[in-house]
């Protein structure tokens, strides 16, 4: 798609967004410091504040966003596994595989176990910054940001609102889009969004010619999931072992069960509510909160 062609497709692409997004509902890996990557920073007493805008697909790529899986959890000999999922490009995962056999054994502490371990979901999209006091250096720059399913829930209820008096906006339009205010909170010792929310809609330039200079200096988003990305199915296999002691021919659910009874994990959520289906992976509702908690405690 040409930048004139984006242009045109202004106030229509929402369509393609929200179906996008019905589709990815139906269906079923950041590796460290990367200089594209942008993050926003908290004071002393866990606030921050920032003004972004999220930007439309560049050419080449379908979506304004791509989502990844992870797991983090550490194992009864201190060793942590914190490693990109490989069912985020349609492959067998060895933690997903063992999450399955943990919870179709019926023990609850099986269940326990699983729901430990299971997968953390992260959205990434390119966006300009706006404002940011505490990284000044950062506005009027593109970045990749990765954040949580909590954030994405806002950009979905902009664009599928629930109220009649509300007008659906596409948060990813240039011309029809608006500028998002990350609003963060300490609550219980955990990053919180909640009160972060888009500002009322404007173009975010005049003048085109900037808006394509924008578009052109995109990250590639084809490239957060690349292939090259995950490690194989035999590495993370053998990087599971080792984080939980044991070896490929020990690896059953019930050897499992017995040598993590002693496990303490920082989990984000002091309770976390079963889920309907035999598999354990399902979305972690702050991503970002976690991984803080998981620097803090390291």
């Amino acid at each position: 798609m040409s930048f004139s062609s984006l242009k045109k497709s202004s106030g229509s692409s929402i369509s393609n967004l929200t179906a996008a997004l019905d589709k990815m509902n139906k269906t079923g890996g950041g590796r460290g410091p990367d200089e594209r990557l942008w993050k926003p920073e908290v004071d002393k007493a866990g606030n921050g504040y920032a003004v972004i805008r999220f930007l439309p697909a560049k050419e080449g790529e379908d979506l304004p966003w791509v989502r990844y899986w992870d797991h983090g959890f550490k194992g009864p000999n201190g060793l942590w596994y914190i490693e990109n999922s490989l069912t985020s490009i349609g492959q067998p995962d060895p933690v997903s595989e063992m999450n399955t056999q943990l919870w179709n054994t019926g023990r609850e502490e099986d269940k326990a176990i699983a729901r430990e371990r299971k997968r953390r979901l992260h959205y990434v999209a390119n966006i300009k910054v706006i404002s940011d006091s505490a990284n000044p250096s950062a506005e009027g720059n593109v970045y990749l940001y990765r954040f949580g399913k909590k954030i994405f829930d806002k950009i979905m209820d902009a664009m599928q609102p629930q109220y009649a008096d509300e007008s659906p906006v596409n948060p990813y339009d240039f011309w029809e889009g608006a500028d998002f205010k990350i609003k963060v909170r300490k609550v219980d010792g955990y990053w919180n969004y909640d009160k972060s929310e888009f500002a009322t809609p404007k173009p975010l330039s005049e003048d085109d010619e900037k808006l394509e200079a924008i578009w052109n200096s995109q990250h590639s988003l084809k490239d957060v999931i690349a292939p090259s990305e995950f490690k194989s199915y035999d590495e993370l296999k053998q990087k599971l072992d080792r984080v939980l002691g044991m070896t490929a021919s020990t690896a059953t659910a019930a050897s499992v069960a017995s040598d993590m009874d002693d496990v303490a994990y920082p989990s984000p959520e002091p309770s976390i509510v079963a889920p309907t289906t035999a598999s354990a992976d399902v979305e972690e509702d702050d991503t970002m909160s976690y991984f803080q908690k998981l620097a803090n405690d390291v």
